[in-house]
């Protein structure tokens, strides 16, 4: 028998659908879509991050490790911390000692020790063209995208942008020193400064004062200049785990020993500590050629058993010298930002500092003493931070400086400045030519022969040996565990 179903007798026999029932549906549907949707967009924003965003890096400077300083320093930790976020990255600097060739370090930093010799103060004789083939080899072999100089005094730094822009390649330049107007040397490196920025695509400077100074000097557009400043490695420096007696007070100096640092300074203020309290002992780390000055000023006040002096400290003992004691002297005449000075506050130390360059920008008021590079205004700062010295917390000023300076948000911010080096357009040697043509009557001239002298030699180098037939080196994922490690930790490759 056939049956015939009709609109009345199916919406008798289907279930009752409540409007509690009806809203539960649309949410758990609109839910599932936003769910997809996040995915989705999670999957396209990730590909465009890889796509765009991952940069080849050449980072160059004559000083680097073996060697130790703030530039060595500033140049690992941001290395380290860009390899993080997924960027290649290799640094080329020139050779100390038997340590040439190509090195590998923590974390798979690769390192080009290019046989060049230091001719003065680590750095290498200017040759003008001389590091051009030896460059565009490692250039074209990790297929590098920005090459990132560090330093106005170093030789390789300024030959290798030179070089890095006439093959085409963006740049970017850190500036980590101050200079004067007036002395013979300072203008004479303002004038190579003033050559070398004339063709950078950004700039880094790390505080406002050397900012300011680099614009000046080089006569950079301010707006092409960003300020990233230094950082520390607050697991590396850490307060002692027992706080220091008070009964005798040790004011700790880790500086190298010449004028600049304000050696002189020390060698009037040391005697006059001394006298006022007789409970104050001085750690003195550091070699330098003042240092014969201060070894005569000891013996002249007979000092011996409170002056204690170290000599050259290896980084990885910096910590140590300075959690046994509780103030940190800085007497430097001239810094645009002192990594010294962050390492000591991240011990505990209360800092007593001169107010030069980039120096009150490094630490909270309430952290730092400052005064004038005067004998007397230093004495009197040194009382002040001794009647403060009892309320200072090693423990709560360590945890400030690890919410204060981070080494990845340095490499976050430097990440920008690529970011916006890379979009730059593209220029013709004419159109670079009309920029050095600004940087004197007689001076821009002999810049616009410099580079049209290195355009024709790069020219010639891709006829005699093109691009092509230079190897590329394959990328290779280096696995390394994720225990705090040291920049000493290097293998030959």
């Amino acid at each position: 028998m056939d049956s015939h179903w009709t609109g009345s007798d199916w919406t008798k026999s289907s279930p009752k659908l409540t409007p509690l029932a009806v809203y539960v549906s649309c949410r758990t549907f609109l839910l599932i879509s936003y769910c997809f949707l996040v995915f989705i967009r999670c999957l396209i924003s990730k590909d465009a991050m890889d796509g765009q965003r991952r940069h080849r890096i050449l980072m160059v400077s004559d000083f680097f490790y073996p060697n130790f300083g703030g530039v060595e320093n500033h140049i690992y930790y941001l290395s380290q911390c860009l390899l993080k976020l997924g960027h290649k990255v290799v640094v080329m600097t020139h050779a100390y000692g038997n340590r040439s060739g190509v090195r590998y370090m923590t974390g798979g930093l690769k390192v080009y020790y290019i046989p060049w010799r230091p001719f003065l103060m680590q750095n290498t004789l200017p040759t003008f063209y001389g590091t051009l083939p030896i460059l565009r080899t490692i250039l074209i072999r990790e297929r590098i995208s920005l090459v990132h100089g560090h330093q106005a005094f170093s030789t390789l730094c300024h030959e290798a942008l030179m070089h890095a822009r006439t093959m085409g390649y963006k740049v970017v330049f850190t500036d980590h020193s101050l200079y004067g107007f007036a002395d013979v040397g300072s203008i004479h490196m303002n004038k190579v400064l003033q050559f070398t920025l004339a063709d950078v695509n950004q700039a880094i400077c790390v505080s406002h004062t050397s900012k300011e100074n680099t614009v000046l000097r080089s006569g950079l557009p301010p707006e092409k200049v960003f300020v990233i400043p230094n950082a520390v490695d607050t697991a590396m420096f850490k307060p002692a785990q027992t706080r220091l007696s008070c009964d005798e007070i040790v004011i700790v100096v880790i500086s190298r020993l010449v004028y600049r640092k304000g050696a002189d300074l020390l060698v009037e203020v040391i005697p006059e500590v001394c006298r006022f309290y007789p409970n104050v002992r001085f750690i003195i780390g550091g070699d330098g050629p003042k240092r014969v000055r201060i070894e005569e000023m000891r013996e002249k006040n007979s000092l011996q058993d409170r002056v204690e002096m170290l000599g050259a400290v290896p980084h990885a003992q910096v910590r140590s010298v300075l959690i046994s004691g509780h103030i940190f002297l800085n007497s430097s005449l001239t810094e645009a930002f002192c990594i010294a000075i962050l390492e000591a506050a991240s011990c505990g130390l209360l800092t007593v500092s001169t107010r030069v360059g980039g120096v009150p920008e490094v630490l909270p008021d309430d952290m730092i003493v400052l005064a004038e590079p005067r004998p007397s205004d230093m004495v009197k700062a040194i009382k002040k931070a001794i009647h403060i010295l009892p309320k200072i917390d090693p423990q709560v000023m360590h945890l400030r400086m690890k919410s204060l300076y981070s080494w990845h948000d340095v490499a976050r911010r430097t990440e920008v400045v690529y970011d916006r080096a890379l979009r730059c357009p593209t220029e013709d040697l004419l159109e670079r030519l009309s920029r050095y043509l600004t940087c004197g009557a007689w001076a821009g001239k002999i810049f616009c022969l410099v580079m049209i002298i290195n355009f024709l030699l790069w020219k010639l180098l891709q006829l005699w040996q093109p691009s092509k037939d230079i190897e590329e080196v394959p990328d290779i994922a280096l696995l390394h565990d994720q225990r705090e490690t040291t920049p000493w930790d290097s293998v030959e490759d």
